[in-house]
């Protein structure tokens, strides 16, 4: 009976640390975006619009692979 109940817990929980690990990589590619970005705009401040839209830009992209992350366990759960 134990072992059911660790193996039904831990099942209940996949999904949790399935997104955990998701949101990892979308996180670090933004810390990358903004970081980069900032070099960017200390380097050339006259070019402070086109890094600013490419900077928005690749934060939408790297969220909406975090958005796929919450998502797909929903669509692909029991």
């Amino acid at each position: 009976m134990a072992a059911t109940e660790t193996l039904a817990a831990v099942s209940g929980s996949t999904g949790s640390i399935g997104y955990g690990l998701a949101a990892i990589g979308p996180g670090i590619g933004v810390g990358i975006i903004f970081g980069n970005g900032t070099q960017a705009l200390a380097r050339q401040p006259e070019a402070a619009g086109l890094i600013r839209a490419n900077q928005i830009l690749g934060f939408a992209f790297c969220e909406a692979l975090a958005l796929i992350g919450i998502v797909m366990p929903f669509v692909f759960g029991r």
